[in-house]
């Protein structure tokens, strides 16, 4: 999975977005020279099964494409679900806080296991006796893992359980989307927070949060940009955002994202459609 290497070294990928709950849209935007592929389950109708089988037509198409999936919320037993279907990344929306941020990425991981560097397992040694509640065992980011373990499509089914849970879920990005004003307040804390790969800016969401739904050239909503682009650099961590047309595409990378989702399913479907209607009756 080169998605979250690709965003700590600053490679700034290039990702489409699958709104349809569809296995085929999904491998033919996989098609495509994208870095990933967001499947959306916050405004569509995806089920569990849906996005099982949309990130095997992702990985069934050629190329490169990994699968990034936005949750619609951080729920356990959805962020849960998610991760057992086995995307190479994660993102949840109405991230506001650090400590929404820490919850979201203590979600993501396994409770640490003896032997593995946990702090309170006497040791770290494998035969060791633990002379603390297990419960308090967290890992070397103060973790104690939430994430429920279990065979899934993620451990090949349970064949690979073992060495999953003690370190496959390390190659999974976790993207904390900032979309109101106190989660730009808070941006650089959000993006400090350990287990964070990335930000995200839904620039629909935090312009109407702002009261300026659309209004990207308002100074309110550019000075939001800014700080929150701003912040997370400081720490290291990128920043990306949606953008829905070619015009859009050119001002975020103007303004300094690190990473684009460059354009939808619908809005390609709608685009395309658009113009052939427009073609033919200019000729008739």
């Amino acid at each position: 999975m080169d998605l979250k290497r690709k965003l700590a070294e600053g490679d700034r990928p290039v990702g489409g977005w699958c709104a349809l709950p569809s296995p085929g849209v999904a491998e033919a935007l996989a098609t495509a020279d994208f870095d990933f592929v967001t499947v959306d389950t916050e405004h569509s109708s995806a089920t569990t099964e849906s996005v099982e089988n949309m990130l095997r037509a992702i990985e069934a198409a050629p190329g490169d494409a990994e699968a990034l999936v936005r949750v619609a919320d951080a729920e356990p037993a959805r962020i849960k679900r998610v991760l057992d279907a086995g995307p190479s990344a994660i993102m949840a929306p109405q991230i506001n806080s650090p400590a929404a941020a820490r919850e979201l990425v203590e979600l993501c991981r396994y409770p640490p296991q003896v032997g593995d560097g946990a702090e309170g397992d006497a040791g770290g040694s494998a035969d060791a006796t633990d002379s603390t509640d297990p419960a308090d065992r967290v890992d070397s980011d103060g973790y104690r893992g939430r994430r429920g373990v279990a065979g899934s499509r993620a451990s090949d089914f349970g064949r690979r359980l073992d060495g999953y849970l003690r370190s496959g879920a390390d190659d999974i990005a976790v993207i904390a989307q900032i979309e109101t004003p106190r989660a730009v307040e808070s941006a650089g804390e959000i993006a400090a927070v350990p287990g964070i790969d990335a930000l995200f800016v839904g620039p629909a969401d935090l312009s109407a949060s702002l009261g300026r739904f659309g209004e990207y050239d308002d100074p309110a909503f550019a000075d939001a940009i800014e700080e929150t682009l701003a912040a997370a650099n400081d720490e290291g961590v990128p920043v990306g955002t949606l953008a829905t047309s070619d015009a859009q595409i050119d001002r975020w990378v103007e303004a300094g994202y690190d990473y684009l989702i460059a354009g939808t399913d619908i809005g390609f479907l709608s685009v395309g459609a658009d113009r052939a209607i427009e073609r033919f009756e200019e000729r008739v």
